[in-house]
This record gives C-alpha cells, structure tokens and sequence, in this order.
C-alpha cells in the first residue's frame, strides 16, 4: 500500500469516526477566531473560550480592540499565558485590519502573514475555517499523529505541511486538522494513548496494538 492510499484509508476513518469536524475555540466574527488563535499559543482552547467569552464582551468590535487600553487587555488575556506579547499582537492587528483590509481578515496565506503574531497555523486555520480553502493546520496533534502513522516525518510544521499537502486532498485539509485534534484529545492522548480502542492502530507505525 502506497502512502497516498495509506492516507486516503485514515481519512475515512476519522470521517466515520468524528463526523462533525468542528474547530474547539469559540468565535463569531472573523477577527475573533484570529484573535482566538493568537490566544491559544501554549494555552487550550478550553481555558481561551473561557477569557475569550469576556473578552469579546468587553471589546464588542474591531474598533474597540484597536483604542483599547493595553493595561487593561493584558489584564483580560493573563489567563492565557504570555499575556503582553499576546495583548500587543490584537491589538495592533486590529489596527492593521482597520488600515489596511477595510476591517476584514485577509484571505491568502501571503496577506495573514503580514499580520502580527500570524503564523502559518494561524493562517491556514482561517482559510479554511472562514473562507473554506484548503487549510494544513499543523498543530501539536497534527504533527504528532501524522508521524504515528507515517504520513510525515519532521517535527518542523511548515516540513509536516509541505509532506501532507502531497497525500492529503486539499478539499479534505481541514477537516482532516480538526478530526485528528479529536483524536489527540481522546484516544491518541501523548503520555496515554489508547492504542487498543484506536481506529487507527492498524496504520500506526508504533502502536502496540497495530495487528500483524
């Protein structure tokens, strides 16, 4: 079996498994799942939906987050970790989105990358979750599970993005993304994964439940 049908077989399989592939951090508005994803760096998405769901009240537009006082919004995303940085960044992409996209998210990877603290998961994220491109969203479960299963071979998520986008059609990207966060966060767990229960384990290359 060649790696593209490898590929398209666990594709399926997190299809049947996780139906629903739904990004975790809660958002209504564009900026706000950028914003959210600027929040999430070293943090879960649980505790961002958390500061986030106070955050938004407070600045209730993109305007507000571009005047807000940076005491006061270092404050709001403390819980988050790496507060200042994280502050700084909305802030001044809210500016940036104001100025120059006419108060948009941009939608090409080179434009999201102009943004502060915009990186490429960020980036892909919001291609695919707000404009519905293809979206390689290479976070820690990504990269992780799709070493497991041989489907990448680097810890470097721009090498782990250019190796899935040869086996993974992009229709199905990000989807795909969300589905193995799933997984990461139920089954394939980093320090206890339940390889018996995983519906993967017959393509996991280090699974001890993998069958002969």
């Amino acid at each position: 079996m060649d790696i593209t049908e490898r590929a398209r077989i666990i594709v399926e399989l997190l299809k049947e498994e996780y139906p629903e592939a739904v990004c975790s951090l809660s958002y209504e508005k564009d900026y706000e799942l950028l914003f959210a994803t600027r929040l999430a760096a070293q943090c879960t998405d649980e505790r961002v939906n958390i500061v986030t769901k106070t955050l938004y009240s407070r600045y209730p537009t993109l305007e507000s987050f571009a005047d807000a006082d940076i005491d006061e919004l270092e404050s709001l995303v403390r819980p988050t970790g790496f507060f200042r940085m994280k502050a700084r960044d909305i802030k001044a992409a809210a500016q940036m989105l104001i100025d120059e996209y006419g108060g948009r998210v941009p939608d090409s990877m080179e434009e999201l990358l102009k943004l502060p603290g915009v990186g490429r998961k960020t980036a892909n994220l919001i291609l695919g979750d707000v404009y519905g491109k293809e979206s390689y969203v290479c976070d820690t479960h990504c990269i992780r599970i799709t070493n497991l299963l041989g489907l990448a071979h680097s810890k470097d998520p721009a090498k782990v993005e250019t190796e899935l986008r040869a086996v993974i059609p992009p229709e199905e990207s990000g989807a795909f993304c969300h589905r193995l966060v799933e997984h990461g966060r139920s089954v394939c767990v980093a320090r206890r994964p339940d390889c018996e229960n995983c519906i993967l384990k017959d393509y996991c290359e280090h699974s001890p439940a993998r069958e002969a």
